[in-house]
């Protein structure tokens, strides 16, 4: 379904659990997941996968295509920005009823999570920060694919995550097998809905300057931040400095081994999940 979430602008919406299930004599409510997928310029669909992580046991799952992406209304250039993201967020929840949600950001979802955490403190029960980082340091993440896939990856992701993505062949056949330790489901990339232009816009202006730290000084609420042993484009180095400039009293930070990108946003990571969100502190 798509969701009106202002004049003109419509977000692709999809919901997987039940938001209310029987308890006794009443109806017990569940948990909210809110969830921002990664990218830019791709869709929700890799979160569905049969690697998906499982969580419509435990909660209701909210998944949507960020403005400009995947099926959801392109909307304007000028309105495709981290700040245009994280209000969207808010104003999605306010279009479905949804109070205090548990805001789980993947990859770009979490720079997205990181830029709503800061502009909206008080709007989240819980946020998760998954595969993602505060900043993007090319000579960083280069020199880590670099060193899992050979000279060529990592030349090739200094192109890609500089902005270049006419690289984008050498990239699928260099880089993205290391997103995961085990074969990708081919599928699973066939089946996105991509914007190109959103790609390019975002690598090119605002991911050249990007850096979240100061605004995670502002997180109220739990915040899990997971990352991955092999993740190529999220370095450890790089994920210890977003879990260094959010408040210790919130802070939770896992890092899971032997496993890498997508697999941190995946079925690899449900159990961390699961008990994040059941956590009554």
């Amino acid at each position: 379904m798509r969701v009106e979430i202002e004049p003109g602008v419509r977000l692709f919406v999809d919901i997987d659990g039940a938001g209310l299930v029987p308890d006794g004599a009443a109806m017990a409510e569940r948990p909210t997941v809110v969830l921002l997928h990664g990218g830019p310029g791709l869709d929700h669909s890799m979160y569905k996968g049969d690697d998906a992580l499982a969580l419509h046991d435990v909660a209701q799952v909210v998944f949507y295509d960020h403005r400009g992406n995947g099926r959801s209304d392109r909307g304007t250039v000028e309105s495709w920005t981290l700040d245009t993201w994280a209000d969207d967020v808010v104003r999605l929840c306010d279009a479905l009823g949804i109070e205090r949600p548990v805001v789980f950001g993947a990859s770009f979802g979490g720079f997205v999570a990181q830029r709503y955490l800061a502009r909206h403190p008080d709007h989240p029960s819980k946020v998760v920060l998954a595969c993602t980082s505060a900043r993007l340091d090319v000579e960083a993440i280069a020199n880590r694919f670099g060193q899992l896939g050979g000279e060529v990856a990592g030349a090739t992701a200094r192109q890609f995550f500089g902005g270049d993505i006419t690289v984008m062949p050498a990239f699928l056949e260099h880089c993205i097998p290391l997103y995961a330790t085990e074969p990708l489901d081919p599928d699973d990339l066939a089946r996105a809905v991509m914007n190109p232009e959103l790609m390019s816009h975002f690598f090119e202006g605002e991911a050249t300057t990007m850096d979240l730290r100061a605004g995670l000084a502002a997180a109220t609420c739990p915040v899990l931040v997971l990352s991955g042993e092999l993740d190529p484009i999220m370095p450890v180095e790089m994920v210890h400095e977003m879990v260094d400039a959010l408040p210790a009293t919130v802070r939770h930070f896992v890092e899971l081994p032997g496993i890498s990108h997508l697999q941190v946003c995946g079925r690899a990571a449900t159990s961390q999940v699961v008990a994040f969100i059941q956590d009554a502190a």
